[in-house]
């Protein structure tokens, strides 16, 4: 049976169903680990912690949590568990990652990104609590809060979850509910795709909903609103993983994610990645940024640029004409139109050398129905659907809510 737990000041553990925090701090937001080592260390004292996090997992004075847990009087660290990109964050996205040892403290790291994407029994072994701390980007198609939902469901053993923001806003939710149809690691459970949720909501969602079977306390931020974009919480930023390098692309995110699903290049490789869009065909960009921008989406605006591509990427080693996305507003920015709209302009322009990606381009929509709907020029309905998941999707996780 699964179990919610919200840890609140003074380390009460409660069950809170509909909690709500507010902002308690005017010295910025203070993140989960923080609030674990002052209020709430009991939950760990006395335990064998396995942790799974990455390079995002710090304290605002920059310590990684790794070391923080590692020195915390009366907690043992038995084993780290290393998400996409390794528990460094250098790796290539999808990059097979292998086990290693922590120069630093000496333990063992087991990779959740390779060949194995659960915990074993024998990863297990020696751990009787598992903690999490990751900064995720608030997409759907990000790996990290899957990895952390597979492992909870597959341990059996009590997760407590270090919180921290959804950086593009908690109060936005766009884009349609997975079909589980198409599940993966970039899409595992029927959520939005931009699904307005910190981690610690998130697995609380699943849980609640028997998606997992997991018992999950989360110690909550401090000083945390729903509506602040990551750079208003005060944190240092880290990027998230290799090519999450700005706010920017954080916000466009969710939408120029889908070009990964398709012939187009995603802008990996490049100064910008998912704020540029190209192609070697592209050479109508001057036109196609023309038209986008006659679209008048909100919040954006569409420039040319030409960038020399790295090898390893979608046309390595070229110099190709591209796309590229300025955010003028963020707050009226909507990503996933934005992406679904672009993909049909692209398309129409250009429908033999625009292609889809397959299963990749299905996996990232969580559906059939994005590719249908592009290549039949069928987008404003299937958008308004999407808008009706949303809401939808937004009704569902109130009650899993823990900020205001």
């Amino acid at each position: 049976m699964p179990t919610l737990r919200v840890v609140l000041r003074l380390a009460l553990c409660l069950a809170v169903p509909t909690a709500t925090l507010g902002a308690q701090s005017t010295a910025g937001v203070i993140p989960g680990i923080e609030t674990l080592l002052t209020d709430s260390l009991h939950l760990v004292q006395g335990k064998r912690v396995g942790l799974l996090t990455n390079h995002s997992g710090r304290n605002r004075a920059g310590t990684s949590t790794v070391d923080l847990l590692s020195r915390a009087p009366g907690v043992k660290l038995t084993a780290l568990y290393g998400p996409e990109h390794g528990i460094r964050g250098a790796a290539r996205a999808g990059e097979k990652i292998g086990s290693s040892i922590d120069s630093a403290t000496g333990v063992k790291v087991y990779s959740l990104y390779g060949d194995v994407q659960v915990p074993t029994p024998e990863m297990l072994g020696d751990v009787d609590v598992l903690v999490y701390d990751i900064q995720d980007v608030g997409a759907r198609v990000y790996t990290y809060q899957w990895t952390l939902a597979l492992a909870a469901n597959a341990a059996k053993k009590p997760i407590i979850v270090l919180d921290r923001p959804d950086p593009i806003r908690a109060d936005r939710i766009e884009g349609n509910i997975l079909d589980p149809a198409f599940a993966s690691l970039v899409g595992q459970f029927p959520v939005a795709l931009r699904y307005g949720l910190t981690p610690g909501e998130l697995l609380r969602f699943l849980a609640g909903t028997k998606l997992i079977d997991a018992n999950v306390t989360v110690v909550p931020m401090k000083g945390y609103r729903r509506a602040m974009w990551f750079d208003e919480t005060g944190l240092p930023r880290v990027n998230p993983s290799p090519n999450i390098r700005t706010a920017e692309a954080e916000a466009l995110y969710p939408g120029t994610v889908f070009f990964e699903g398709t012939t187009a290049t995603e802008g990996r490789g490049s100064d910008a990645p998912f704020t540029l869009i190209g192609a070697s065909w592209l050479t109508d960009h001057v036109a196609i940024a023309a038209e986008l921008n006659g679209l008048r989406l909100p919040g954006v605006r569409f420039d040319t640029a030409t960038r020399t591509i790295e090898a390893g990427y979608k046309f390595g080693g070229q110099t190709i004409p591209m796309i590229r996305l300025r955010v003028t507003d963020r707050n009226a920015l909507r990503p996933v139109e934005m992406g679904v709209r672009m993909l049909r302009v692209i398309k129409a322009r250009h429908p033999a050398d625009f292609r889809w990606r397959q299963p990749q381009i299905d996996r990232l929509a969580g559906t059939d129905r994005l590719r249908a709907a592009v290549d039949s020029n069928t987008v404003d309905a299937l958008l308004a659907d999407w808008n009706r998941d949303a809401a939808r999707f937004a009704e569902m996780v109130k009650p899993y809510l823990i900020y205001r």
